[in-house]
């Protein structure tokens, strides 16, 4: 029987348009995503460089771009937080050990915190035994480390524990390690949904 929940952030609470970043920074001359970003945001995410190193990685590519201009087309991804989602999210705290686990950055998350207001976002951390970013534990999913860390640091049962995500190779990392698993389809599903899932 499920004793403790982990939980993707993004497009499983907050939603995302993870092409509107791509599409802003191209509206500002970037010709395309390529390797060398995404292992500047793999960096980013793991905490290895500081938001200004960040910034200025991406600038290198769009020089005529300014780095408030850049900032602000990297956060064009955070959409809306549903309230109804906390408000679950509240009452699940109540039965289940809850944890959080999300590949983020320390832009993404000051935006979201300045955009919602201290008491949406302290609410909805309160619902969680721990919050975790990847930036902060600089390691990321779905490298097995950081899903055992949170098992080692709280002793978890990963038989007793279900690991809620969008991307599934982070589901099949937590699969392959024993943990019950949904793969969240993002606009057919909601989390919201858990229930009906029979998951638990």
């Amino acid at each position: 029987m499920i004793n403790t929940i982990i939980f993707d952030f993004g497009d499983i609470f907050i939603n995302l348009d993870k092409q509107a970043t791509v599409d802003e920074l191209k509206k500002l001359g970037l010709e395309d995503w390529n390797e060398d970003l995404n292992q500047l945001n793999m960096q980013f995410e793991t905490g290895k460089i500081s938001d200004e190193n960040f910034l200025n990685g991406i600038q290198k590519h769009i020089p005529k771009a300014s780095i408030e201009d850049i900032s602000n087309a990297w956060n064009a991804i955070l959409l809306d937080f549903p309230l109804y989602r906390l408000e679950f999210l509240q009452k699940l705290s109540k039965k289940y050990r809850l944890f959080l686990l999300s590949n983020t950055d320390s832009i993404h998350i000051e935006t979201f915190e300045q955009e919602n207001g201290i008491s949406f976002y302290s609410d909805f951390y309160q619902c969680f035994e721990r919050v975790y970013f990847s930036f902060e534990l600089e390691m990321r999913k779905p490298d097995l480390e950081i899903f055992n860390h949170l098992v080692n640091k709280h002793d978890l049962s990963i038989k007793r524990t279900l690991f809620v995500d969008d991307k599934k190779e982070n589901t099949d990392a937590a699969l392959s390690l024993g943990f019950t698993v949904w793969n969240l389809q993002v606009g057919q599903e909601d989390v919201v949904d858990l229930f009906e899932k029979k998951l638990l």
